[in-house]
C-alpha cells in the first residue's frame, strides 16, 4: 500500500461528476484533498474516517501549510494514541465548501476558468458526507471501521450513520448536535454579516482584488470563537486584567487582555480560511436538521441500524450543551440501536473535544477497542 500514490500526505483528486446537490445544484467535477496515516489490511477493515469541524482540515496530524503548527487533533491521532495508525488506516477529508483544497467557493469553475465565488452552489453536511463517500469508493474501502467528529465532524458522523449504515459499523459523536438551535443560527448570521459588510467583499467577487474582507473575516471568527468557550474558562484564563498596561487607557485599544486574545484569533484566522467558505460552511451547517431529513422524527434516521454509537459531551459547553446530546441517544434508544453516552467535565466549553482532556482520551480508546475485540 505504501506505494500507492492514493495513500499519504497531502493527497488530492478531481473525480467526475455531476454531483448532484441537496440544494438543487450539481457539480460537474469534484476536487478533494485528504490525508491518510497507516495502512489499509488485507480485508479492508481497519478504515477509520475522521470529519473534521467548521474552520478545520484534513491536516488532523500533519503539519498545517500554511501556519505550521501541528496537526489539529495530535493529542487523539498517533503512535500509541486511541486513533493509533500502528491499528488502523486513519482517513480525513477536507469538506466540500472548504478552501483547503477541496471544491469551494475559491475553486476554478471550469465553465469560467475563474473562482466560482458565490456561483458555487449552497451545499448541506449531507452532500459533505457524499463526497468522503465517492472518496472512498475512488480508494476502494467499502465499510468504515469509525467515523469519528467533534462538532460539525460530529454532525457528519451523524449523517454517515444515517444516509450509509451499511458502510459504517460505528460512529463516535463529540461535542455536536442532531440539528442547529436558533441561537446557533444567530451567532453565524451575526458573522456572515459582517464578512458581507466588509467593503472588500464586494458580493463575494474579491479575488482578483489581492485584498480580501479580512476585516469582516475577522470579527467573525472573534464571535465565533466566544460560542467555543466556557465563562469559567475565560474568567479563569483572562478575568478582568489589563493588557500590558498598569491602568486603564480610556479609548478603544485592547485594554483588557480577553479583548487582546480575541483579536489575534480573528486576525490569526484571516491568514489561513477563505471569507466565501465561511460563509457556505456555516450556511450548511444552519441547514442541519436530521430529523427534518427522515420524516420529523430523529429517531427515524437509525432505524434498523447496526451501528455502534458513543456519544461524549461536555458539561461547559453551551455551543452544543449535554441535553444535544441527550436528544440523540434517546433517538438511537426509541431505535434499537446500541448507544453509549457520558458528559464530562471540563473548564474548557465546546472547544473541549481539541484539548487535553484525558477522560475523552480514555473513552474513545476504550469504545474503539471494545469493537476491535
Amino acid at each position: 500500500m505504501s506505494d500507492d500514490q492514493r495513500f499519504g500526505l497531502a493527497r488530492h483528486v478531481t473525480l467526475p461528476g455531476p454531483l448532484r446537490l441537496d440544494g438543487g445544484g450539481r457539480l460537474a467535477q469534484v476536487e478533494i484533498a485528504y490525508e491518510t496515516y497507516g495502512t489499509l489490511n488485507a480485508d479492508k477493515s481497519n478504515a477509520i474516517l475522521i470529519c473534521h469541524a467548521l474552520t478545520g482540515d484534513h491536516h488532523v496530524a500533519s503539519a498545517h501549510p500554511i501556519t505550521g503548527k501541528p496537526g489539529w487533533w495530535t493529542r487523539m491521532v498517533g503512535a500509541g494514541k486511541p486513533i493509533d495508525p500502528a491499528r488502523h488506516f486513519v482517513l480525513c477529508v477536507n469538506v466540500l465548501g472548504s478552501c483547503m483544497g477541496s471544491s469551494g467557493p475559491a475553486s476554478t469553475n471550469p465553465k469560467t476558468d475563474k473562482p466560482y465565488a458565490m456561483a458555487f452552489p449552497v451545499i448541506t453536511v449531507r452532500d459533505m458526507v457524499r463526497v468522503q463517500a465517492l472518496l472512498l469508493d475512488h480508494l476502494g474501502i467499502p465499510a468504515l471501521a469509525a467515523v469519528v467528529g467533534g462538532s460539525m465532524g460530529g454532525m457528519q458522523a451523524l449523517e454517515w450513520a444515517a444516509t450509509y449504515p451499511d458502510r459504517t459499523r460505528a460512529a463516535i459523536v463529540i461535542a455536536s448536535a442532531a440539528r442547529h438551535s436558533a441561537q446557533n443560527i444567530a451567532f453565524h448570521e451575526v458573522g456572515r454579516q459582517a464578512i458581507m459588510a466588509d467593503p472588500r467583499w464586494q458580493k463575494g467577487n474579491y479575488y482578483d482584488s489581492g485584498e480580501a474582507p479580512s476585516a469582516g473575516l475577522a470579527v467573525a471568527r472573534m464571535a465565533a470563537h466566544i460560542t467555543y468557550l466556557s465563562e469559567a474558562g475565560l474568567h479563569e484564563k483572562f478575568g478582568r486584567k489589563l493588557q500590558d498596561r498598569g491602568q486603564k487607557g480610556f479609548g478603544f485599544d485592547a485594554d483588557f487582555q480577553v479583548e487582546s486574545y480575541l483579536r489575534h484569533q480573528g486576525i490569526s484566522f484571516v491568514d489561513r480560511f477563505d471569507a466565501n467558505s465561511y460563509l457556505y460552511i456555516t450556511r450548511a451547517l444552519d441547514y442541519f436538521d436530521l430529523a427534518e431529513e427522515h420524516g420529523g422524527l430523529l429517531a427515524n434516521a437509525f432505524r434498523g441500524t447496526k451501528s455502534r454509537f458513543c456519544l461524549v459531551s461536555f458539561d461547559t459547553d453551551w455551543l452544543y450543551p449535554t441535553a444535544e446530546s441527550r436528544t440523540i441517544v434517546h433517538a438511537l434508544n426509541a431505535a434499537g440501536a446500541a448507544a453509549s453516552f457520558v458528559e464530562l467535565s471540563s473548564p474548557f466549553g465546546h472547544d473541549a473535544f481539541l484539548l487535553d482532556v484525558p477522560e475523552l482520551f480514555a473513552v474513545i480508546d476504550g469504545f474503539l477497542k471494545a469493537g476491535e475485540a
